[in-house]
């Protein structure tokens, strides 16, 4: 079992205490976002989960103490955009991220901490141009920090097109998503960074490869071992990500991005982090009356037998 944390929230950020609690006490309390009286008890032990995949834009709170997630494989998928406040309006300075990132890899290593450049929006501001420029100054600040990137691409989801459309945002076309896209992998290359890339882009014609951001080959060479896992059945069909459990909650983080689909408005934000209790086994949440608390079947999907080939 992968446990992806999280698609949903930044639990590097904001909960990341929480999460080390929810591995000591050995099992997570996840409700079911689309029936919400169904409640999932996961396991969380060394026999069942094989790696955990954490999704932030700002894991400082994890430094130092890196030790509380032992002995589980994982790495780190770093978002570093180029977007001021206008666009993700409470995150710590550029330079401050920078910093982060660096410390990070040195505790942990480059091929352990993923760059994310997620999502190219363009407005007015924003063009294609500027994130050419912006691209090449970030990698140039990363390179020997990381050894991949993860592109994508604005998705306008239902929930984020009013946000979108009062920021003026355009919507790139096909042609220019691969030109930019090109010009990203050119540009990684120079650093040491491979480009690769999932959502609304062709990347056969961007020759690029598809980007897993659940990434079973990676967690394989990180342990020396193979997984049995499927492409994530859950996720959209221009998705590549390996099967996973989310333990995240929407409407729980804080970052403030206008992009985000994870939360509805920043006021349920503040409502569902009132709740927050670090020592609870649900996220911002309790069992409530009426709420059905079932056990989830899960098993490790990693290969112990090598092969001769190998």
């Amino acid at each position: 079992m992968f446990i992806s944390a999280s698609r949903r929230t930044d639990i590097p950020r904001f909960f990341y205490e929480w999460f080390l609690n929810r591995l000591r006490e050995g099992y997570v309390l996840v409700r079911n976002p689309i029936n919400p009286q169904q409640v999932s008890r996961i396991r969380l032990d060394p026999e069942v989960l094989d790696a955990i995949i954490f999704w932030t834009k700002d894991p400082a709170p994890m430094l130092g103490k890196l030790n509380g997630l032992e002995p589980y494989p994982y790495y780190i998928q770093f978002t570093l955009n180029p977007y001021g406040s206008d666009v993700e309006h409470s995150l710590p300075p550029k330079k401050e991220l920078l910093q982060t990132f660096r410390q990070l890899s040195g505790e942990l290593g480059p091929e352990r901490v993923v760059w994310r450049y997620s999502p190219v929006l363009y407005t007015q501001k924003y063009t294609a141009g500027y994130h050419l420029r912006a691209f090449g100054r970030l990698a140039e600040k990363l390179d020997g920090q990381t050894r991949q990137c993860k592109l994508s691409f604005l998705d306008l989801y239902p929930k984020i097109k009013k946000r979108m459309r009062e920021m003026g945002v355009e919507n790139g076309d096909m042609r220019q998503n691969i030109e930019l896209a090109k010009q990203f992998a050119a540009i990684g290359k120079e650093h040491g960074i491979k480009v690769s890339a999932c959502g609304n882009l062709d990347i056969q014609a961007a020759g690029i490869p598809p980007a897993k951001c659940i990434d079973d080959r990676l967690i394989s060479k990180l342990t020396g071992y193979s997984y049995r896992l499927k492409k994530d059945p859950g996720q959209r069909a221009d998705c590549y990500c390996a099967a996973s459990i989310d333990i995240g909650a929407y409407d729980t983080c804080g970052n403030g991005c206008q992009y985000c689909y994870a939360n509805f408005s920043q006021d349920s934000v503040r409502r569902n982090m009132r709740s927050f209790d670090v020592r609870s086994p649900m996220l911002c949440d309790s069992v409530q009356p009426g709420d059905k608390v079932s056990t989830r079947k899960v098993v490790s999907n990693k290969i112990l037998q090598r092969s001769l080939f190998d």
